[in-house]
């Protein structure tokens, strides 16, 4: 069977043999001198020989530690190649979908800070229109990182990926212009009583939003439409809109669609909590800006402070900061 052998020891031989002095090689190693001779040793028993001559005066290689030390460095080179290639590579983040002429959604406002923050990262943009489409890909690895509901997630998915909150979004319906409730700045949620409210029941790849909807609805006796089969793209929305002349639940800085007008909702402010979702144990420096612009962004503009008398579901509060 082959053994193990620790990078550390071979790091700690070659700074010795490099310098000839345990000391010198403590300090480039930022390192206890006692660390260092611990490692050398432990190296030494494991290979079974003597690496280095030591005197009071003078460390000097031995024959074999001659031998080893070409190889220890190849070895160290080969590494810091391998660990560097998480860091190169580039990071696949679903946006869930472009937005418009008005400006960026959320997710893409994330992306945008994270490339200004980290503009060595190449991080690439996805568009899986839903989480529960995007975990799918990043359990299987094929994606990085998204954005969405991660309480609409089933329990088991949610126990494989890492979840941090980035903004309490406020919720809205998509109107037909012609429609009755579109002329009001805002619709109080008993408004809707006889207006049966599309929240999207024929996308699997939603579901975690569909979940959220039913709720809201269910908890204000509201009615939900039938599940329809989506449409994709703005155009193929406006027709689906115009078809079918339901409310279809959205947030309030989603989309802009022609033909329809998204009036927020009211009586109580329904809110989706937006998160980043990735994998636990990935590890690049787009993840870190990913993170670290999501943490600005909702300090700037008090994206998870939720408003007094809002609405949102227990398990969605729960994961909400402090």
């Amino acid at each position: 069977m082959p053994r193990d052998l620790h990078p550390r020891l071979l790091r700690s031989f070659t700074a010795v043999a490099e310098t000839l002095h345990f000391g010198r090689a403590a300090e480039q190693l930022h390192l206890a001198q006692q660390a260092v001779s611990r490692d050398v040793q432990a190296l030494e028993r494991e290979l079974g020989c003597a690496l280095f001559h030591r005197s009071t005066r003078s460390v000097e290689l031995t024959e074999t530690g001659e031998q080893l030390l070409p190889k220890a460095r190849q070895l160290l080179e080969l590494q810091a190649e391998i660990t560097a290639f998480g860091d190169t590579r580039a990071l696949l983040v679903d946006v869930n979908s472009a937005g418009g002429p008005d400006g960026e959604l959320t997710a893409e406002q994330v992306l945008t800070a994270a490339r200004t923050l980290r503009p060595d990262a190449d991080l690439l943009a996805r568009y899986h229109n839903g989480l529960t489409a995007a975990a799918r890909e990043l359990t299987a690895h094929r994606l990085d990182a998204s954005f969405g509901r991660y309480a609409g997630l089933p329990a088991a998915v949610r126990s494989r990926l890492a979840h941090t909150p980035v903004r309490l979004e406020r919720m809205a319906v998509f109107l037909p212009l012609d429609h009755p409730l579109a002329a009001l700045p805002a619709v109080p949620l008993a408004a809707l009583a006889g207006h049966p409210v599309d929240v999207l029941a024929g996308q699997p790849g939603t579901a975690e939003w569909t979940d959220l909807g039913l709720r809201l609805l269910a908890e204000h006796g509201l009615t939900p439409t039938a599940g329809r089969t989506p449409p994709v793209g703005a155009a193929e929305f406006a027709r689906y809109l115009t078809r079918h002349g339901s409310p279809v639940l959205t947030t309030v800085d989603g989309p802009r669609i022609p033909g329809g007008i998204a009036r927020p909702l009211v009586d109580p402010v329904p809110l989706s909590l937006l998160g980043l979702v990735h994998r636990p144990e990935l590890r690049h420096p787009g993840l870190t800006a990913l993170r670290t612009a999501a943490a600005r962004l909702a300090a700037d503009h008090q994206w998870l402070r939720r408003p007094p008398g809002s609405w949102l579901p227990t398990e969605d509060a729960a994961l909400l900061p402090g």
